[in-house]
């Protein structure tokens, strides 16, 4: 039986490796990754902001798993306390901007739902997906301040504003601790135009259902984790128009993006020489947009499905 030293140490190094693995794989067409900068923002900047997550993973990871040992309750694993630090953390080490907001928005409910359940050196991904749940259940007004000083922090593109609850509105805050508004309540008033907000209310439904199967039947099938990594990409994003492009140029665009990431998989994605021609080629034509048409989002959803595969026991 792992201490709670050991299992939050073994759920950072699956959240570091996932980061590391996903801004790695190439060529996930619009995005940055390791033969692709942006002007702005080096591949360099990703690897470090996968590094500055660690101490609050870990910190995320044990708070679970002292719910598990009855030391914590739930709605005290300080889910917003987390988010926040990885945001500072990632900002203090690098100098491209957000990295990874999205990215840190479903680690750090997945870190402290793993340390619930993590036995044995692994989790059965349908326990973790059943607690993640519960994490994201049982948060209060705290966490989702919290949460909204992150959002500012990291100043992510494409935001917006809304009538209710808005992170750019100064009177929130004061409105959020009047109503003691949980950062679930929030996300399901976004749920419909951003997909990290879908995720929080829909029990993680791509990331689980999309993401992480199609991860392990694409290295079961190639065992080459980079083709693993671009192809659960280039899934999700066949399935689901990446709702950052939504945001930035309207939901036609994303849809004819999401519409050429499925021709790409038809003739076989990386496996196939005309699909690793047109995932190249798309890759060149998103990047002429200047990130209009980046799908930030699907990056996200990508690296939780494979950080799930990895604290599932996934090894390559």
């Amino acid at each position: 039986m792992l201490n709670g030293l050991e299992v939050s140490s073994r759920v950072q190094q699956c959240a570091m490796l996932a980061v590391l693995l996903e801004v790695s794989g190439y060529p996930k067409p619009g995005n940055v990754h390791r033969t692709r900068d942006v002007p702005k923002t080096r591949y360099e900047h990703f690897l470090a902001g996968a590094v500055a997550i660690g101490p609050s993973i870990r910190e995320a990871a044990l708070s679970g798993y002292l719910v598990a040992s009855k030391e914590r309750d739930l709605r005290e694993t300080g889910v917003g306390k987390h988010i926040l630090r990885a945001v500072y953390d990632t900002l203090a080490w690098q100098r491209g901007g957000n990295v990874n907001l999205g990215t840190i928005l479903l680690f750090v409910p997945l870190a402290v739902a793993a340390g619930i359940v993590f036995s044995n050196d692994r989790v059965r991904v349908g326990e973790l997906r059943e607690s993640v749940k519960r994490v994201m259940e049982n948060t209060t007004s705290k966490d989702t301040l919290a949460v909204y000083e992150a959002i500012g922090a990291a100043n992510p593109c494409g935001l917006g504003r809304v009538e209710q609850y808005d992170v750019t509105d100064r009177s929130t805050k004061s409105l959020i601790e009047e109503e003691d508004v949980a950062l679930r309540d929030v996300f399901r008033i976004s749920a419909g135009w951003d997909d990290i907000s879908k995720e929080w209310v829909t029990g993680m439904k791509i990331t689980f259902e999309i993401g992480y199967p199609a991860f392990l039947k694409v290295y079961g099938e190639s065992k080459d984790v980079n083709t693993a990594t671009v192809h659960t990409f280039l899934e999700i994003l066949s399935k689901n128009p990446d709702s950052l492009i939504q945001r930035k140029a309207g939901r036609e665009k994303a849809v004819e993006v999401s519409e050429r990431a499925a021709e790409i998989l038809k003739e076989g994605g990386l496996l196939g020489e005309r699909g690793r021609a047109m995932c190249w080629a798309l890759d060149e034509e998103l990047h002429r947009y200047k990130g209009k048409l980046n799908p930030g989002t699907t990056a996200d959803l990508t690296a939780s499905s494979i950080f799930v595969a990895l604290l599932g026991g996934f090894r390559f």
